[in-house]
């Protein structure tokens, strides 16, 4: 098995993945697209385990630069290892590598969150030296309404808008 850069010619494989992470997927072209985004950005990337052809699993890092002090935090934003595979070390080597692309990034920690119902992942990222920071913070999400037209607030009351 070999990690390596995730390509826009897995997406098939990339959405059985996410399917069983509870993500299904349905266009594996808008998958493609969005594989390549990754790759496009420097402060991303996603990487697949690769055992001849067989995707086993998945992972993406994002660097984040931390605004109120030098330096930057690393964010798993997706990890899946296929369910014939789990509990055989993929996780682990790709929560690895996921590491050494922030850190060689200048990342100082890392930081991922996970469903509450996914107990057995929070029992990996524990095994992994990964605190949890249930009790000590919140997570709040709002999703932006999309058919709108959203204009930057600052320049309205510049009377740039």
């Amino acid at each position: 098995m070999q990690v390596r850069l995730v390509r826009a010619t897995d997406a098939a494989a990339v959405d059985e993945l996410l399917h069983q992470l509870g993500y299904p997927q349905d266009d594996t072209a808008a998958t493609a697209t969005r594989i390549q985004t990754w790759r496009d950005d420097p402060a991303n990337a996603a990487y697949v385990a690769d055992a001849d052809g067989d995707l086993l699993g998945l992972i993406a890092v994002r660097v984040n630069p931390f605004f109120e002090r030098p330096g930057s935090w690393g964010r798993i934003v997706a990890l899946v290892v296929s369910d014939q595979v789990r509990g055989q070390g993929v996780g682990r080597r790709l929560v690895a590598v996921a590491e050494s692309f922030a850190a060689s990034h200048g990342c100082v920690r890392m930081e991922v969150t996970s469903s509450d119902r996914r107990r057995d992942a929070h029992e990996f990222y524990r095994r992994g030296g990964y605190a949890n920071q249930a009790g000590r913070s919140s997570r709040f999400l709002r999703d932006l309404d999309d058919t709108g037209r959203h204009e930057d607030p600052l320049a309205q009351r510049q009377g740039r808008a």
